[in-house]
């Protein structure tokens, strides 16, 4: 439990890897009783879905929603794309945003807010390799100074 009313179901962790997270954004999600069962039970991946913008409305792709197991009949396609619910002048904001060279939409995380399930989106840019390098020795740095504060403090 994060902060009052918010449980974070999942966070995607390979975004904070690959991108620079520049402004975060909630959205709510357009979802079906079952798809908000099998999240409550966890059942869901962030891993390589995007959001993009299309006819004035903003979908998120490659998001998958595991079928809920009592679902039966009622289940939809787990890979289908998901309509997020935005007001109309942020999705024109984002839009003008991602219109920029190398920005894109990425779901940062999933969470209940109450009992509405929201996302966090992120407006991010592509991480080069010597990014990713020189981001990996920063925090086994940090790390090696931590374990000897500890050994320090024993």
């Amino acid at each position: 439990m994060d902060e009052k009313g918010i449980k974070t179901v999942t966070t995607n962790k390979k975004a904070f890897h690959d991108y620079f997270v520049i402004d975060k954004f909630e959205a709510g999600i357009e979802l079906f009783g079952t798809e908000v069962k099998s999240i409550r039970q966890g059942g869901v991946n962030l891993k390589d879905s995007y959001a993009t913008v299309r006819n004035g409305e903003i979908f998120v792709l490659g998001m998958h929603i595991s079928p809920y197991e009592k679902g039966n009949i009622f289940n939809r396609d787990p890979l289908r794309d998901k309509k997020l619910l935005m007001h109309k002048r942020e999705i024109t904001r984002l839009y003008s945003l991602v219109m920029r060279e190398g920005h894109s939409l990425i779901p940062l995380s999933v969470y209940f807010k109450g009992s509405k399930v929201k996302m966090s989106l992120g407006l991010c840019k592509g991480k080069k390799l010597y990014d990713k390098r020189q981001d990996a020795a920063q925090k086994s740095a940090e790390r090696e100074i931590d374990r000897r504060l500890k050994q320090q403090s024993r």
